[in-house]
């Protein structure tokens, strides 16, 4: 108890100290990094941080926070590049932000759990279950949000990808150039293929060629219809008639939507079935069970 007593209260000591150091009546920052911003050329010297402050501690914690943050999706079966997932979603924080937090999130877990475990005398068995399973499962959690949000995105993407082709289509065959027509679409979308687009007309606009902001948008979002429509503008300077060529793509990826739809319709008319099952088969199986018992006692007391 007295070896966990001292281990708590370094943890509440380096806590404390993290929080105070962003106070300035605590932490106050020398004459020299008070004036530097308002210095001209200020962006060109770097901010001294002080030995027990947060920026300190991230710099110190973040590889050591993304290294056991993708050793353990690996071991938990996620393969896809938590990077890819975080830029698919839009997500403003980098991957070593979000695993600092994802792995902050455990720290405290586990010093919730260790004092809870001390707290109520738990059996050793119990003790190691409850302080390993709940930083992992908090984890868990955060890492299937991330996938789930991504997998949203992604569902988005394909439900909004007709219209998105169809408009394409007519713009192109109203005589829009394709960047022109990138442009008017990502004006105009609101949803995640406007997004989407928007970041494809800023890539364009820091040097890549129009197929090679698809192909980067292509890749991001991992849709195989985005793969097929991409595959199709790719042809712009070497097609004449691209906006049929569109079309046609365009109602592929509505068969395709409408053949997922009714699949995901069936899948919840099969759903439903299963409580009606239930409620049908236990009270059967109590009917059943009463003369069951009754004539296995009847047999004992012979």
């Amino acid at each position: 108890m007295t070896r966990l007593s001292v281990i708590i209260g370094i943890a509440f000591f380096a806590g404390l100290v993290l929080v105070l150091s962003e106070l300035k009546w605590f932490s106050r920052q020398p004459l020299v990094d008070r004036i530097r911003p308002y210095a001209p050329l200020a962006g060109s010297h770097a901010t001294r941080t002080g030995i027990l402050s947060v920026a300190s501690f991230r710099d110190v914690i973040a590889p050591l926070s993304r290294a056991i943050g993708e050793r353990m999706a690996r071991l938990f079966g996620v393969n896809e590049e938590l990077s890819l997932r975080l830029e698919r979603i839009h997500a403003s924080a980098d991957v070593t932000e979000h695993r600092v937090r994802q792995v902050g999130w455990m720290a405290v877990t586990f010093i919730l759990a260790v004092s809870l475990t001390a707290a109520s005398r738990a059996s050793a068995s119990l003790g190691l279950l409850l302080v390993v399973g709940a930083p992992t499962l908090v984890f868990l959690i955060i890492e299937q949000r991330v996938s789930a949000a991504s997998k949203r995105w992604q569902q988005e993407i394909f439900e909004q990808l007709p219209i998105l082709a169809e408009q394409l289509g007519l713009l192109l065959g109203a005589g829009y150039s394709l960047g022109s027509a990138l442009n008017r679409l990502a004006k105009r979308d609101a949803g995640a293929c406007g997004m989407d687009l928007r970041r494809v007309v800023a890539r364009v606009r820091q040097g890549l060629s129009e197929g090679d902001a698809l192909r980067e948008w292509a890749l991001v979002v991992d849709v195989p219809a985005v793969h097929r429509l991409v595959s199709v503008l790719s042809l712009n300077r070497e097609g004449g008639d691209l906006g049929r060529l569109i079309a046609d793509e365009a109602r592929s990826i509505r068969r395709d939507a409408h053949r997922e739809m009714i699949e995901r319709i069936e899948r919840r008319g099969e759903q439903v079935w299963i409580p009606v099952t239930v409620a049908t088969l236990l009270p059967g199986v109590i009917f059943m069970a009463v003369p069951f018992v009754q004539a296995l006692s009847l047999f004992s007391n012979s």
